[in-house]
């Protein structure tokens, strides 16, 4: 059991604190003009013309390009790749994200010009001479705006705003599950929309060499960047590399490619030129793909005992102005509304909303926080309505071990889990026993104290259809430095120690003999690249298959040195032996005589794919103290027993579940995107207006783990990267639910903020 005693270092540390990094904006390059995009100030318009003169004469600029000039170069717009139905059984209508606007701006921030200059500066003041002749319309913001009766359409061709429509489950069965309820709960809720604000703001450098179209990106996945680039620039993927060193942080919104990558690729091949953009932090707040952003309605039967019986779930995802397959990450992380609960049957409809926003994208968790809250929230309600423990509630309807693997009915089929020795041990953790002493003494203070608690479940390594796979290839030099290759992406979440340590441990050698190298299209055929929990269930079973295979790879040159046949050769702890001889060659011996036979060493590739899924899971408890004379609210207390499966590094799952619990928790109560319903403006759109979670709003958390290994990977790791995000949102919420509940307040929506609690207990108040 991990423990928060534990600590491994982290190898990539000391470079990022001192300032050796290596970011899109430290890359040096002679001779690079920069990039400033001209974005529209009105959410809504039809553009009746774009005047560029002013802006190509300004001194210093190279070329202002707009759709037009695109549209020559046959530059199409992004694919969209979406089938799901409309309410009317029609496919979905093709609502392809353009690279420039055109004939009308859809959204508050759509890029509409790019202007190319020696300097940023020269680019700046050129683009503000760019003017936008358009003439504004009306707008909607959210889905039910959207769909209200004659709402304005984003697109003429969808009906409604309703872009499409999924649909799972049994409706007879449900009907029929409730007439047997005693009990039927209902929440309606929003998961708020949220700017990802990465450490890291996006960038784009791109430059021609040797013939090629070199690219530069802050990405998590190069590998797709660099097929998705070769496709709008109708260019052969090999004559594209894709270059992306370190990056400062992804979340899933730096997953797929953006209108800059296409815009500055495109103007350097032109130009024959660098060029080089960086977003500043308020243009990543309209630019950027926003997360969340989704109404839930869910209704839960329950029996006389507080069994499960049906459960229906409909999201309304606001997926903003453009359609395309980074709309339906709700749809593929669905299953999670079944919980590691027995449910007799369970309904779940996703609709996809057009709004004049922003569009809305994987975001740490990508489906799994809402499906979640979905059913932790209910059950809460539901234990509340009944007179039921919530703790209680829960542990009744869990699926048990033996009953493993387990077909939750909708889409999830478990393959292993301890789900109620999570409850256990986080209970002993949290000190579930003793709270109501601590309820007491702090309303002895005059604090509402509450407890709240989430049992996570998530898929990771996926897609869920069918799981990727990753590639990594190993090289020993004569020396004895051994390079890894890795086709994951480390954005930060510590992959470079995790997968440095795991290749000097079967390898047998110094962890500081080890190199670690990614994010270049140029070094293996593919790679899974960073997303979906996948880093250590798959890139790390990449790595230990392809360590195997250098192993097996040096025997036949240890069986020549050591005058033995290559199937009597072993080896241990860095160490090729024969049986029943004394003499040995170590790992740096074997690699400077293979370096003698051919100056390129040795070298060996590997790959995997996983047969499944894998589904972390967990239990998160929380208290929170609200002051409720000004609404005030802290987090006292957080507790995590999370199953990840093998552990191999305590330190990077602890730093991952801090992070994730930072953001769920950081949205339950702070973070919120707001627009104006009437404009479209952006009115959180600077850290002046839009609050981000900070160290001094949280506890030490209390973190353990139980390792049940999985059996769909050889490293048996379940994945760790969303877990804290996943079961945060819920426990945070339920237990600022539970500490207000003595004042007849049964639910309040995220953010929690302290004026929306004391506008609440106020209305209590006067309602008493």
């Amino acid at each position: 059991m991990g423990t928060n005693a534990d600590y491994q270092g982290r190898i990539e540390d000391d470079r990022f604190i001192t300032g050796q990094g290596c970011y899109v904006a430290d890359v040096q390059i002679e001779n690079v003009a920069h990039a400033y995009v001209v974005r529209s100030t009105l959410a809504h318009a039809k553009i009746n013309a774009i005047h560029t003169d002013d802006a190509r004469a300004a001194p210093g600029v190279l070329a202002v390009y707009t759709a037009a000039d695109l549209a020559a170069d046959g530059i199409g717009d992004q694919p969209c790749g979406v089938t799901h139905p409309r309410p009317d059984g029609q496919e979905a209508f093709q609502a392809c994200r353009r690279i420039l606007a055109r004939d009308r701006i859809l959204h508050l921030g759509e890029a509409v010009a790019l202007v190319v200059a020696e300097t940023k500066q020269a680019a700046v003041d050129a683009g503000e001479l760019v003017d936008i002749d358009a003439d504004e319309l009306d707008v909607v913001v959210d889905t039910i705006g959207a769909q209200a009766e004659g709402a304005p359409l984003v697109w003429d061709e969808v009906p409604g705003n309703v872009a499409f429509v999924w649909q799972k489950g049994d409706e007879a069965a449900l009907a029929a599950a409730k007439t047997q309820a005693a009990q039927v709960t209902r929440l309606e809720s929003h998961v708020t929309r949220v700017v990802v604000n990465s450490m890291e703001p996006r960038g784009t450098l791109a430059y021609m060499e040797d013939g090629r179209l070199v690219v530069q990106s802050s990405t998590q996945n190069h590998f797709p960047i660099r097929g998705g680039l070769a496709s709008l620039l109708n260019m052969d993927p090999e004559q594209i590399r894709v270059l992306a060193s370190d990056v400062g942080g992804s979340f899933g919104m730096k997953s797929g490619v953006y209108p800059e990558d296409v815009l500055v690729s495109w103007a350097a091949r032109k130009l024959n030129r660098p060029v080089r953009w960086i977003a500043d932090r308020i243009e990543g707040f309209q630019s950027d793909e926003h997360g969340r952003d989704v109404r839930l309605t869910v209704d839960l039967a329950l029996d006389g005992d507080g069994k499960f019986l049906g459960l229906k779930v409909v999201c309304h995802c606001n997926i903003g102005a453009f359609l395309s397959r980074r709309s339906l990450n709700m749809i593929g992380n669905f299953g999670g509304i079944a919980g590691v609960y027995k449910i007799g049957t369970i309904v779940g409809e996703v609709h996809g909303i057009h709004t004049h926003t922003q569009v809305t994208a994987p975001y740490r968790g990508a489906g799994r926080p809402e499906a979640t809250f979905a059913i932790e929230r209910v059950i809460d309600l539901a234990a509340r309505e009944m007179g039921i423990d919530p703790f209680e509630l829960r542990r009744r309807n869990l699926i048990q071990p033996e009953e493993m693997p387990y077909d939750t009915g909708f889409t999830f089929k478990y393959d292993c889990g301890e789900f109620e020795q999570n409850m256990v041990e986080v209970a002993k953790v949290a000190d579930h026993g003793g709270f109501e002493a601590r309820r007491e003494e702090a309303a002895q203070r005059g604090k509402l104290r509450g407890i709240g608690m989430s049992n996570p479940i998530e898929v990771a390594g996926g897609p869920f259809v069918k799981p990727g796979k990753d590639q990594s290839r190993l090289h020993i030099s004569g020396d004895g430095t051994v390079t890894l290759f890795s086709g994951i992406m480390s954005v930060g979440q510590g992959t470079e120690t995790a997968f440095s340590n795991l290749v000097a441990e079967r390898l047998g050698i110094p962890v500081e003999q080890v190199i670690y190298k990614q994010g270049d299209t140029d070094l293996l055929s593919a790679g899974r690249g960073n997303g979906g929990s996948s880093a250590t269930p798959v890139g790390a079973s990449s790595v230990m298959i392809t360590t195997d295979n250098l192993i097996e790879a040096a025997k036949p040159l240890a069986a020549e040195m050591l005058q033995a046949s290559a199937e009597q050769v072993a080896f241990a702890a860095g160490t090729f032996t024969v049986q029943g001889a004394t003499s040995s060659v170590h790992l740096n011996e074997l690699a400077a005589f293979a370096a003698e036979k051919d100056p390129a060493g040795l070298t060996a590739e590997g790959e995997f794919e996983p047969s499944a899924v894998t589904f972390p899971n967990g239990c998160h408890m929380c208290e929170v103290e609200i002051d409720p004379t000004t609404g005030a609210i802290g987090i006292v207390r957080y507790s995590v027993c999370e199953d990840i499966g093998t552990v191999l590094n305590p330190t990077l799952a602890q730093g991952q579940m801090h992070g994730g619990i930072v953001q769920g928790a950081g949205q339950a109560l702070l973070e919120n995107t707001v627009h104006d319903p009437e404009s479209g403006q952006l009115l959180s759109a600077s850290f002046m207006d839009y609050t981000m979670p900070r160290a001094d709003d949280f506890p030490s958390f209390q973190f353990v783990t139980r390792d049940v290994p999985t059996k769909v990977n050889p490293v048996g790791a379940k994945g760790i990267g969303e877990a804290g995000s996943v079961g945060s949102i819920a426990a945070t919420i339920n237990a600022v639910c539970d500490a207000l509940a003595p004042m007849g307040i049964h639910h309040i929506e995220m953010p929690a903020t302290s004026d929306k609690i004391w506008a609440a207990i106020q209305e209590a108040k006067l309602n008493s």
